[in-house]
């Protein structure tokens, strides 16, 4: 049996313990990210002289951006993964080196830029760390990357969501005007090419040249490849293009702040799922089967609408409220025209919606049968300025009440004195004249 004295040395040694593990695993923890955030580079105005060396990315910053701040531990891990690799992760304060920040003409932070040689590329994807590293690695190389051996298609297949892929030898019209599309989306995509003895392994074509784009574990091809030779170099490079540009998405990605301008690019009606997660990204059960359900509909008729829409889901609300210039219940749906910015609202209460009603309103809206809102013109942005407007001193008022009275009280209280000394101290003096004038008549 234990003493009360023996009981006591126990404790002691128990909290000593406690206290030496949680202070070695603090220190460790302090360490991990000491680590992750030494391998970005502190730059200066020297970097104006050295940026053709090598490649970088950059990270454009103030001291007092929120977003900035939120930014920055992810931009450790990108240096991180990115350590054993042949670009140099860096970040430069523009409030200390003002000449850097106009140099490279830097008009909001963060800005991140990846540079290499003479060329300078702004980055405006998600700010995540797996889309930063993907981002890097795709600028970093080639715009066309050569694939030679057969097992390196299933790495690719199994690291990358999605990717394009030319098969054949590389020379004629469909190979160069596969390269220049290459070039000019480096930036959203990964382009490889290969022999058709490795990619008979891994796809089913009749003969190359071949254009393949490989997603969500299917292969679809670029349709006019085996007649490109009797076709108009114009019309090729066009339709190459096209197909480029509105194959680059999944069949139903997430839609952010960051990428939307990118999806309205394809030219296609974007069909948004509205709902609302929650700080640890979860949605609510009956939201989660409204998304689901309309992301069933574009996976078994991808060939009925594919041409003509893009799916897609949001999980910010606030996004939604933007296009409408109103406020949105969750879940909602808004189908958008890229090309005129009209949108659409069902009649159909969301929640109640069948795939069958879906159908529907998507004829409706192909057919021009639909209602169309909002639009482009003068006044409609005029609206749109405001509600933004309206919006932002909303959330600041929120966020920090506060800051948000001295900010605008101040402004508004000078205003209120200057405009009471122009129009109330001319009552003053005519008042004064008034009495005068009284006095000399009596």
């Amino acid at each position: 049996m234990k003493t009360p004295k023996m009981f006591w040395h126990y404790s002691q040694l128990r909290a000593f313990l406690t206290v030496f593990i949680v202070l070695v695993s603090a220190s460790t923890l302090f360490a991990w990210r000491r680590a992750d955030s030494s391998r970005v580079l502190d730059l200066t105005d020297r970097f104006i002289d050295v940026r053709h060396e090598g490649q970088w990315l950059v990270m454009f910053y103030a001291p007092w951006c929120g977003y900035c701040k939120r930014t920055e531990p992810i931009f450790g891990l990108v240096a991180q993964a990115l350590h054993a690799t042949n670009v140099r992760v860096g970040r430069l304060d523009c409030t200390k080196y003002p000449a850097a920040a106009r140099e490279f003409k830097i008009r909001s932070y963060p800005t991140i830029m990846f540079i290499k040689g003479n060329m300078e590329f702004t980055y405006h994807g998600d700010r995540s760390r797996d889309e930063l590293v993907d981002y890097a690695l795709r600028m970093s190389g080639p715009p066309v990357q050569l694939v030679t051996r057969t097992e390196s298609v299933d790495m690719l297949k199994g690291s990358h969501t999605i990717f394009f892929m030319f098969v054949g030898l590389q020379e004629g019209i469909v190979w160069d005007t596969y390269y220049a599309a290459a070039e000019n989306y480096q930036e959203h995509g990964f382009f490889y090419a290969t022999t058709e003895d490795i990619a008979a392994h891994h796809f089913d074509f009749e003969h190359p040249p071949a254009v393949i784009v490989y997603k969500e574990e299917q292969h679809h091809f670029y349709p006019c490849a085996h007649r490109a030779h009797e076709m108009d170099p114009l019309e090729v490079n066009e339709t190459i293009h096209h197909w480029v540009n509105v194959e680059r998405f999944v069949s139903f990605p997430k839609i952010t702040r960051f990428n939307i301008h990118q999806l309205l690019k394809t030219k296609k009606n974007l069909v948004v799922a509205v709902v609302e997660e929650d700080k640890l990204n979860q949605v609510a059960t009956h939201e989660l089967e409204f998304r689901d359900m309309v992301e069933g509909v574009i996976r078994k008729h991808r060939e009925r609408y594919h041409e003509k829409f893009q799916f897609g889901w949001i999980g910010d609300p606030s996004i939604a409220h933007s296009i409408i210039m109103d406020q949105l219940p969750t879940p909602h749906l808004i189908v958008i025209n890229s090309t005129t910015q009209h949108h659409y609202l069902p009649d159909d209460d969301p929640l109640q919606m069948t795939p069958q009603a879906l159908h529907m309103f998507l004829e409706a809206i192909h057919n021009e049968n639909a209602i169309a809102l909002g639009g482009d013109t003068y006044l409609v942005r005029v609206n749109r300025a405001l509600f933004e407007l309206k919006k932002s001193l909303i959330e600041m008022w929120r966020g920090n009440p506060v800051l948000t009275t001295v900010i605008f009280g101040l402004p508004l209280g000078f205003l209120s004195l200057i405009l009471y000394s122009i129009f109330c101290g001319d009552c003053m003096v005519i008042e004064d004249e008034d009495e005068d004038d009284h006095e000399k008549k009596e």
